[in-house]
């Protein structure tokens, strides 16, 4: 046993730069046993890499595994039927994959038995607030290590140097010779940090998207889909039905084709300072402008309006990492209720970085009365004379006021 006490660790390993000199440094400053998990939501080549990484350190135990489904099952649709987006922009791709991540954590270490869990979120990001908050509403009295909180290794070239010296194995540069990006990804999103992104004037390299084509370079001819929901979620595109995992990496090639969903923000972190991220969502920046389409059809206005002043605080709480919380699974059982009547088929035109909604329909919910919203006769339907006295009501209190003035 290592003076510390802990003699298994359960490491959250991508198999990247930080992961993998994570991994060595918790062998030789803990002298323990490390087992490293690998979550499979959609990231694609990282996983198998990973595997192999992890036997050349030696570990004994592995854990890859294939939570596409359930991270779009269970997370990502849950929350897109929220509407959920953070200081207007974020579409939230890294935050909402961190309780899935943290559950899968305390999952393996019981399995284990392990002593503590790690990870490789940094002692300045949101992510160690995200993954230890999760933890410790599953699990109590987890230990957390969290190295970038200890080592001295504060600079990715000092991870690099680390790296080279320890033979591990990292991705390969940029063609310039410099660092990487600290990238992440999975099902829902992309994202890009550091690097000259770290100017927030500094315009993002084209050949750093990965996902999206520029919109420029987009094709000169709309492309058409429609999105079939049942209960507010996805279950069919162009008739054809799919899973939530399906739907999102059907959505990420028809709308990364179409140059849709790369945003360049400047967010407010839980820890309190600002920072400048690059993203790439065309998947989820449909599935949102598609989702409000079909509520604007199917959900009663106070419905609609209520859940509109409710987002706010749901989406900080996925992004402060509050998932497990007790107020967010209060929010969405409300959110999910009004779900029910979320119906029907909304159509989209993509277009060079841009989707418009041209159509939506439902056939058992539509709250939509063309006898009554027709500019043409109305057939008695709706008597515009009632106006007159439902406009002097409201006007009351303002014209008491307008007299007090004069």
């Amino acid at each position: 046993m290592s003076e510390s006490g802990i003699k298994k660790v359960v490491l959250a390993y991508s198999g990247g730069l930080d992961t993998s000199v994570i991994l060595k440094w918790l062998q030789e400053t803990y002298d323990c046993e490390v087992v490293t998990f690998t979550a499979d939501i959609g990231q694609g080549e990282e996983v198998e890499p990973a595997r192999a990484k992890a036997i050349a350190c030696g570990v004994k135990e592995i854990y890859v595994d294939d939570l596409r489904e359930e991270f779009a099952r269970d997370y990502v649709f849950p929350m897109f039927r929220a509407n959920a987006i953070y200081e207007g922009q974020y579409l939230l791709g890294t935050s909402i994959a961190r309780p899935l991540i943290a559950k899968r954590l305390i999952e393996i270490t019981n399995e284990t038995g392990a002593d503590a869990i790690s990870h490789g979120a940094t002692g300045k990001g949101n992510d160690q607030v995200r993954f230890e908050l999760g933890a410790y509403a599953l699990k109590p009295d987890v230990h957390v290590i969290a190295p970038w909180r200890e080592w001295d290794l504060n600079s990715r070239e000092k991870l690099l140097d680390y790296a080279e010296t320890h033979g591990i194995s990292v991705d390969a540069k940029r063609k310039d010779g410099s660092s990487p990006y600290s990238m992440d990804a999975n099902l829902l999103h992309i994202s890009y940090e550091g690097n000259e992104l770290e100017d927030p004037w500094q315009e993002p390299a084209d050949d750093m998207w990965r996902w999206t084509v520029s919109p420029e370079q987009a094709p000169d001819q709309p492309t058409y889909i429609e999105l079939t929901f049942e209960q507010g979620d996805i279950v069919a595109i162009d008739g054809e039905a799919m899973s939530p995992a399906t739907v999102l990496e059907t959505l990420n090639k028809v709308g990364g084709a179409n140059g849709i969903g790369r945003d360049d923000i400047v967010e407010n972190r839980y820890v309190g300072m600002k920072s400048r991220g690059c993203y790439e969502t065309p998947g989820g920046t449909i599935i949102l402008k598609a989702h409000r389409a079909i509520e604007s059809l199917t959900l009663d206005r106070e419905s609609a309006h209520l859940k509109d002043e409710l987002m706010p605080r749901y989406a900080s709480l996925i992004y402060n990492g509050y998932w497990w919380s007790p107020e967010r699974e209060m929010l969405q059982t409300a959110i999910d209720h009004t779900q029910k009547v979320v119906n029907g088929v909304v159509r989209l035109k993509l277009y060079k970085g841009t989707v418009m909604v041209v159509g939506r329909k439902s056939e058992t919910h539509s709250l939509f009365d063309e006898s009554i919203a027709t500019f043409e006769e109305d057939d008695g339907a709706y008597n515009q004379a009632d106006a007159e006295g439902f406009i002097k009501l409201n006007a009351l209190r303002l014209r008491v006021a307008a007299r007090l003035k004069r």
